[in-house]
């Protein structure tokens, strides 16, 4: 049940970054089609191609605030270990080694669907009482 929600939701993510791709394509089009009778057409693609690069830029930049304004305001870890606190602490400094180490997850658990629920059921059964 879990698992069909989670794989449900994966689809739904897919389905949307699908249909902002395909608005991003035709929204570039439809700049190039405006720009095309104004310029030649490889002024047009120039332009377009700058404006989205310019738009990556703006989008980078606030990303960029954002993560530093949140960087400052830290309150000190607390004391001991706290395994949540270092899987957080692994994915901001390497975000490119845990999205890999996600995929590789992602693309195991759907190669082997019985060991992920068994997993998932260990983790997720209530423990029974202790005599």
């Amino acid at each position: 049940m879990i698992f069909e929600k989670t794989l449900m939701t994966l689809a739904a993510a897919a389905a949307i970054a699908a249909a902002a791709a395909v608005s991003v394509v035709s929204a570039a089009f439809a700049i190039y089609a405006v720009l095309v009778p104004l310029v030649t057409p490889a002024g047009a693609a120039a332009i377009v191609a700058a404006v989205a690069a310019l738009i990556v830029a703006v989008a980078g930049m606030i990303a960029a605030r954002k993560v530093e304004g949140h960087r400052s305001h830290q309150a000190p870890p607390p004391a001991g270990f706290d395994m949540t606190s270092k899987v957080v602490e692994i994915v901001r400094d390497r975000p490119i080694m845990s999205i890999g180490i996600g995929l590789a997850a992602g693309l195991f658990a759907l190669k082997n669907p019985t060991l992920t629920a068994a997993v998932a059921k260990a983790f997720l059964d209530p423990k029974p009482p202790q005599r």
